[in-house]
């Protein structure tokens, strides 16, 4: 076992099994005297649950995943050979596979038990977008091995530059082949300035959403702060109850030996009156 094995086997199982799974790979790399290996697994962090949720679709979706990355893999292949007509088809493709796979993302975590919360699409989204345009990130993506979401923040490639044709005193027919080159050239802009706007549209959805999330934690925090108010003014309550319980207990017992001496009072009582009588002539 190496430390990519286990981490195969870590960042395959749910959450609240973690720490647990990777104390007991830790214990058996040292048992197998490699404690550099146990030591590395040790280090391995804990998984957000989106991204947990993210390493789970890789695994059980992995043709989904797939079309995601080849679809990332021509992309990128597009940018570098500034080829137009590649650009403007992956561009078409990427958004309404990136919505799919969060469809999917949602659909693992439910069926495993851990629905998310409606603010877990941006995290999503981003690590989806990051896995198309970053290889690194693909890789990681792929491999199903994620601790925290991935985000990008790199700029995409500018259209190239070409300078202004020399005016010429007449006018001549452009070469077919120059037709050709400034008609891939159009298009090539083209194509970049709608990824450039498509771009920009992500982003304000991306900052609205932001803004959704954040209210979301901000009423998260005023709900649970409401809970802990609550939970202790409960707690003062059991304690006043078990206090009560505890009173009425010992109350209960002194009533018991109350009677019980009462009971023996009487007793004594009867047991002298039955002898005064006995000693009384008849």
């Amino acid at each position: 076992m190496d430390v990519d094995e286990a981490a195969g086997r870590l960042y395959g199982v749910v959450p609240e099994e973690f720490t647990a799974a990777r104390e007991a790979l830790a214990k058996e790399a040292k048992a197998a005297g490699d404690a550099a290996l146990a030591k590395r697994i040790n280090a391995l962090r804990k998984p957000t649950v989106v991204a947990w949720a993210v390493n789970r679709t890789a695994r059980e979706r992995s043709d989904e995943i797939g079309r995601l990355l080849d679809l990332g893999r021509r992309l990128r292949e597009a940018w570098r050979a500034q080829d137009a007509d590649a650009l403007a088809e992956a561009g078409r493709e990427r958004t309404p596979l990136i919505a799919r796979l969060v469809r999917s993302v949602r659909e693992e975590a439910e069926a495993a038990g851990h629905p998310l919360a409606p603010t877990a699409d941006l995290e999503i989204e981003q690590t989806l977008d990051a896995a198309v345009v970053d290889e690194d990130a693909a890789e990681q993506v792929r491999r199903g091995t994620l601790a925290r979401p991935l985000s990008y923040s790199g700029f995409t490639p500018a259209p190239v530059v070409r300078p202004a044709p020399a005016p010429a005193a007449r006018a001549k027919p452009a070469p077919k082949a120059g037709r050709e080159a400034e008609s891939r050239a159009k298009r090539l802009e083209e194509a970049l300035a709608e990824a450039e706007r498509v771009a920009r549209e992500t982003e304000r959805a991306r900052a609205d959403r932001e803004a959704e999330r954040a209210e979301a934690e901000r009423e998260h925090e005023r709900r649970a702060a409401k809970v802990e108010a609550l939970t202790a003014k409960l707690a003062k309550a059991k304690e006043k109850l078990r206090s009560a319980d505890h009173r009425l207990e010992v109350a209960r017992r002194e009533e018991a030996d109350a009677e019980r001496a009462a009971r023996s009072a009487r007793e004594r009582v009867d047991e002298a009156r039955a002898a005064l009588h006995n000693r009384l002539p008849g």
